[in-house]
Formats: C-alpha cells, sequence, structure tokens
C-alpha cells in the first residue's frame, strides 16, 4: 500500500480500537478523548440483549429436560433429544444475532471489542450441546458486566459460570478423598474417579500466567484439588443445593480435604475459599499481568506486539492491583498504539461488522449471522480448543479464505443496487485512508454495487 493508505488518529480510534466506521458518523476532532468518554456511555446490557434468556433460566430447563429424558422410553426419547436440539439451536442462533446487534448499534464500539477479546480469551466452545444453549448467557453476564473492573472479579465471574464449568468437565471432578469420593469408592472399588484437571490446567495456561510461567504439573494436580467442589446446580438430580443466582454452586462433599501446596506457596483455607483464595493470587501475579499485557498489545497494535508496550501494560496492571480501565487507559495513551500503518488483519467476525456498519445496517434484518460466519470460518463460540481464535493474520488471510470475503462482499451490497457510492462511501467509513490503488480500481467497476464489494474486500478495509 502507499502512504495514502496510512490512518489518521480518528482512523485508528474508529477501526482499530472500535469495530469500523458509519458513513453517518461524526468523526471524532479528538480521538483518545472519544475513547476515553465511552467508558462512561457504556451498557453491559443494551437493548438487543434485553430478550435474551438468563443462564439460571437455561440452566434450570435443561436440567427439567434432563430429567423428564431419564423417564421417558426409548421412542419418547428420541423425540426428546431432537425437539432438545432445535430449542438449543435456536437459543445459540439468537445469542448470536443479538451479539451482532449489539455490535452493529453500538455507541461504544470500543467497549464492545473488549467484550469480544475477553469472550475470546476465556473461550468456551458449542460443541457440547449444553455449552450451545449457555454459550451467549455466559458472554453477557460474566464477561460484559465486568470488562471494566478488576480482572480478579472477571476471573471469578468467568470460572464459576456454568458454561466453563461444565466446557472443561470441573462439574465431574471429585476428590478421591472426600466425603462423595471415599462413598463411592466402598460402594464400587472398581469405577475408576477423582479429578478431571481441565480447567486448572486452562485457568493456568490461558486465562493466568501464560506457557512457560514456571508452573508444573505438580501445580496443576494440586489446584485441582483446590478446585473441587465447584459444581452446577439443576443440572441432575440434587435439588437440595443453594445455588449462586447463575447455577453455580459448591458442594462440599465433593471437595478434596486438607491443605494445598502450590507454587510455593501453601494454601490452609477449607472449602470454596481455598480455590478462591488461589485464583486471587493468580490474578495478581507479574506473570498474569505480562501474559493479559501481551494479549491485548497483540489484539490492538501488532501481531507481534511491541516490547515497549507491553511492559507499559505490565506495569501499569501491576501498580493498579489488575484495574483493567487504567490498563485500557495506558494502550489509549500509548504512542505505539497510534501508528498509522494498518498492522493487523480483521477477522471473520471484525471484518462482517464493520462491513455491516460501513454500508449502513442499522438492523440485521433477514441476515443470519451465525450460518455467514460459519462459512467465513470464524463459527462464534466454536474456536476449537481453550485457547480460543487466533489473533494473528496467517490464520485468516489465506486465498480461498479471501475468496469467500469477495462472494459474501458482492451478497452484502447486491440489496443496495446503486444507492451508495462507493468512492464516497471509502473516504467516509476509512476517513481518508485510501490508496490510489483502490480509489481507481472503484472508480473503474463496471456497476456501483461491484464498487461497494471492491470497497469491502480492499487491502485498507481487511485491515485496521
Amino acid at each position: 500500500m502507499d502512504n495514502a493508505s496510512n490512518m489518521s488518529p480518528a482512523a485508528i480510534a474508529v477501526n482499530r480500537f472500535g469495530l469500523g466506521a458509519r458513513a453517518d458518523d461524526i468523526v471524532p476532532n479528538e480521538p483518545k478523548k472519544w475513547l476515553l468518554d465511552q467508558f462512561i456511555q457504556y451498557q453491559a446490557k443494551p437493548a438487543s440483549l434485553a430478550n435474551q434468556a438468563s443462564t439460571a433460566s437455561l440452566i434450570a430447563e435443561y436440567g427439567q429436560q434432563q430429567q423428564e429424558m431419564r423417564k421417558a422410553d426409548d421412542a419418547e426419547k428420541k423425540e426428546m433429544k431432537r425437539t432438545l436440539r432445535l430449542e438449543v439451536k435456536d437459543t445459540y442462533q439468537d445469542a448470536v444475532s443479538a451479539r451482532a446487534a449489539a455490535a452493529l448499534t453500538s455507541s461504544t464500539p470500543f467497549m464492545e471489542r473488549l467484550v469480544h477479546f475477553w469472550a475470546n480469551h476465556f473461550a468456551v466452545s458449542i460443541e457440547k450441546p449444553a455449552i450451545a444453549d449457555l454459550a451467549g448467557a455466559f458472554e453477557f453476564e460474566a464477561i460484559r458486566p465486568n470488562i471494566l473492573g478488576n480482572f480478579k472479579d472477571l476471573l471469578f465471574a468467568v470460572e464459576q459460570h456454568p458454561a466453563m464449568l461444565l466446557y472443561l468437565d470441573q462439574a465431574k471432578s471429585i476428590g478421591p478423598n472426600s466425603k462423595a469420593g471415599s462413598r463411592s469408592a466402598e460402594k464400587q472399588p472398581d469405577k475408576k474417579r477423582g479429578l478431571n484437571e481441565n480447567l486448572a490446567r486452562e485457568i493456568l495456561e490461558l486465562h493466568t500466567l501464560g506457557v512457560g510461567s514456571g508452573y508444573t504439573q505438580a501445580d496443576v494436580t494440586e489446584f485441582a484439588r483446590a478446585l473441587t467442589g465447584c459444581s452446577i446446580a439443576g443440572m441432575g438430580k440434587d435439588k437440595a443445593v443453594s445455588a449462586d443466582k447463575n447455577g453455580f454452586v459448591f458442594r462440599p462433599q465433593l471437595h478434596e480435604p486438607g491443605e494445598r501446596n502450590m507454587m510455593g506457596k501453601t494454601y490452609s483455607q477449607s472449602g470454596k475459599a481455598q480455590a478462591e483464595a488461589i485464583l486471587t493470587d493468580l490474578a495478581h501475579s507479574q506473570a498474569t499481568a505480562t501474559h493479559l499485557a501481551t494479549k491485548l498489545a497483540r489484539h490492538f497494535v501488532n501481531d507481534t506486539p511491541p516490547e515497549s508496550l507491553v511492559n507499559k501494560l505490565t506495569q501499569v496492571y501491576m501498580t493498579s492491583n489488575g484495574d483493567l480501565s487504567k490498563v485500557y487507559r495506558a494502550l489509549i495513551d500509548a504512542p505505539e498504539s497510534w501508528l498509522a500503518a494498518p498492522a493487523k488483519f480483521k477477522t471473520p467476525w471484525e471484518w462482517l461488522i464493520s462491513s455491516l456498519r460501513g454500508l449502513g445496517r442499522q438492523n440485521l434484518d433477514n441476515i443470519k449471522i451465525a450460518q455467514i460466519l460459519n462459512q467465513l470460518g470464524q463459527q462464534t463460540w466454536k474456536p476449537g480448543s481453550p485457547a480460543g481464535f487466533d489473533d494473528i493474520a496467517a490464520t485468516w488471510a489465506a486465498p480461498n479464505a479471501l475468496l469467500r470475503r469477495v462472494e459474501l462482499a458482492q451478497r452484502l451490497v447486491a440489496p443496495l443496487g446503486d444507492k451508495l457510492d462507493a468512492r464516497v462511501l471509502a473516504d467516509k467509513v476509512l476517513l481518508g485512508a485510501v490508496s490510489d490503488q483502490t480509489k481507481t480500481a472503484i472508480s473503474r467497476s463496471e456497476s456501483a454495487s461491484t464498487g461497494l464489494a471492491l470497497l469491502l474486500v480492499s487491502p485498507e478495509f481487511l485491515r485496521r
């Protein structure tokens, strides 16, 4: 790209920090202030999410259906399973559409981008039917209300949400020497039971400290012991337990007794307090600060994040005791965040949302967001692993992936006919960051709609 495609500070604020400009947007005269004002304006529950079912109601309904299924005969059970699959599919698609509508209509797009960032950091996957039912509620209830607070609070909300507990099999984890474990061993001595280390491992490796931060397999096992008892109410036969509003419950009978020795520290707390003490220490760790700072810098600035920026964000995280708002402010304030070259390649989600915003869509109408993202190779809440979707260009810029974007761009602009002039729209949505090559290509288009499609797949629009 030539120099004409370099981004102005306004373009960086709207397209790199935000979700893409709209033709009717007022260009921010003070880009940093425009971003900072969103901290106050952000709504954790916008109107587009008002009709989404709560975690508690979804858990209760799912548990009731499972109970009814256990009582049914084979023919009834088969029909009930089919009905349940259809209901879960509808719940999932409605949640994806609500998520997209929130992004499409938001007046605080930087905040929405942060929601998407943290939902990917704490990834769950709809490969399990129960997760497909709960994935939307997980993002809307555990992530959205906590993006501007302390990381510890976000961490607690995520790790205690039923979607995460189910996804990483925590509900199956039993302390071998717990009351339940001992009783089970007496009744069925040949049946294998005990710890499940999935949640403990992913918290250490992905959610907090990061790979290569010094923890050992012994630490994973000790943490798994501390986490025993963290479970879900309403999914099984036990109706007597007292659960939190989102369905989390601590079951003392499953908890492995005794103190835990982890990463050089002894945790002598009992019950739920033991896991909470460890999570608190993880949230305040220097390794966690560096891990999160690296991911934020990679997401907002460059696939290979500048070490200077990572160090700044890490320091602010540590001195503020994990205050995420202060970390974001440091990110906004850092010169490294405002380099003019559009270094980040948009993921399918980012590209689709910015395309719809750029074309002036105020609602989704008949656009089937969930199916489109599946076609583009980034099915919502199905990243393929607990690590979430990659945040680097190499994953998304393959020729066949670009071809799918070209095909979809043509479909998106088809209903518009000649209502929009791509030459005018290009300057409005890219805020001047349009190369001579792209201007020429658009001006030579055989039709208005072809010009619009070319804009959506231009090098400048594909990057932020």
